[in-house]
């Protein structure tokens, strides 16, 4: 079977049956080089897209501390990468039609370096938020975009793509939550050692952009005029659009809420610190090998929908269990909410999926994470808010297991075999 009928196998029906239109793909022959370094820059992107978070919540005490934070800066603080995500997501469709997805990617990432090389001697927390917000954007830019690069170099190829670097993403998670304070601990035990170490990663991924964002501009500059200023369509027209953003933002806020609350579950039920740190850290390891399979089951489906109810299915054994009996269980509960939460990589596949051009992606992009980010900040406050007012944790997790319905729903009307752009037509 050749790549142009396995390409059109997995594009979902609609996009099938709708009249051709210009994608602003490469159009001059490609190096030899640039498949391969494109494959090793997406890899290394993804390890960068949430150490500058994890790693600062292991050592987020002793941060606190140095910088001579209060309570209300710190919950700022906490606070700050859902709301960069939202903020300067949106800004990537124009930088991207401007300067090309791999230069605005090779951009994030020297952002991501300079951020994380700065804040670790920062004097106080202003300098530290603003080194942080650096950091973020750039993050910010590159969740955005890493789908379009995707669905412009490998567009037969979403599901296995989107699975290694959505793979690669759950890996750095878990090896900066896992490997900070150790790696501060032989460094001397520094809070500033610690935080500083995740630069090297940061500065290692600026490497193999450079060239993809000089081969990527050299593409833009030979395409034709019409394909490399497509705006592509008017997202907020289109209710899968608003499906995904919105499944984005409780699938999200489930995860938020997991990797800052659920080790203080297990421990208000009566399980040692050291153990509630190892269930966290199972949680989110379950993210690494499904963070690989589900975007490439996703990716041979027309309707992913059937995913979304068994992976919200799974949230509601974990929340379950977690009400009736978190410590006797607390091992399963632990790999049912790991599963639930893969999620991510899910409605990250869809995204690409459910839009026919580069052009419709890094649109729908940017408005599925900055919508979702925008719904996720208020849910660990939230849920923080209830325990501390009910004195346990019963209400939280019936608050969490409800919002699981319109969750299961919303996946359920995004992994509909359609695209955006039949939906809201294809230009501005």
């Amino acid at each position: 079977m050749s790549d142009d009928e396995i390409q059109t196998m997995n594009r979902p029906q609609a996009a099938r049956t709708a009249p051709p239109q210009p994608l602003a793909v490469p159009v001059t022959p490609q190096p030899v080089w640039l498949g391969p370094v494109l494959i090793v820059g997406i890899v290394l992107a993804a390890l960068n897209l949430r150490p500058a978070i994890t790693s600062l919540g292991a050592l987020f005490e002793e941060t606190r501390t140095g910088l001579g934070m209060s309570g209300t800066v710190a919950g700022l603080v906490t606070s700050v990468p859902a709301l960069c995500f939202a903020v300067f997501g949106v800004t990537a469709p124009r930088l991207s039609r401007r300067f090309g997805p791999a230069a605005v990617v090779c951009a994030g990432m020297v952002a991501v370096a300079a951020g994380l090389l700065i804040r670790p001697f920062a004097t106080n927390a202003a300098g530290f938020l603003a080194a942080s917000a650096l950091s973020l954007a750039g993050i910010a830019l590159t969740n955005v975009l890493l789908p379009v690069i995707v669905k412009r170099w490998f567009p037969d190829r979403v599901g296995t793509m989107t699975g290694l670097y959505s793979m690669a993403l759950a890996a750095g998670t878990s090896l900066a939550a896992a490997a900070t304070v150790p790696l501060t601990s032989a460094l001397g035990g520094s809070w500033r050692a610690g935080l500083l170490i995740w630069a090297a990663l940061a500065v290692a991924a600026v490497l193999p952009w450079l060239p993809i964002a000089v081969a990527g501009r050299r593409d833009e500059a030979a395409a034709p005029a019409g394909a490399s200023r497509d705006a592509g369509p008017r997202v907020a027209r289109s209710r899968t659009a608003w499906a995904l953003g919105c499944y984005f933002g409780l699938q999200a806020t489930g995860a938020y809420v997991t990797m800052g609350w659920l080790p203080q579950i297990f421990r208000d039920a009566g399980v040692s610190a050291g153990t509630a740190g190892v269930l966290l850290a199972v949680t989110m390891v379950m993210g690494v090998p499904l963070a690989f399979v589900i975007p490439n089951l996703a990716g041979r489906m027309r309707n992913q929908g059937a995913i979304a109810v068994v992976l919200g299915l799974f949230g509601f054994l974990g929340y379950a269990g977690l009400w009736l009996a978190p410590a006797a269980g607390a091992w399963a509960w632990a790999l049912l909410l790991g599963v639930s939460n893969c999620a991510f990589p899910l409605v990250i596949t869809m995204i690409g999926l459910r839009a026919k051009s580069p052009a419709g992606v890094v649109k729908l992009s940017a408005f599925a994470q900055s919508t979702g980010y925008l719904i996720s900040i208020p849910g660990p406050l939230l849920i923080g808010t209830l325990y501390q007012h009910s004195g346990g944790w019963n209400l939280p997790l019936a608050l969490m297991a409800a919002l699981l319905v319109p969750q299961i729903a919303l996946g359920v009307l995004a992994g509909r075999d359609r695209t955006i752009e039949d939906e809201c037509g294809m230009r501005d």
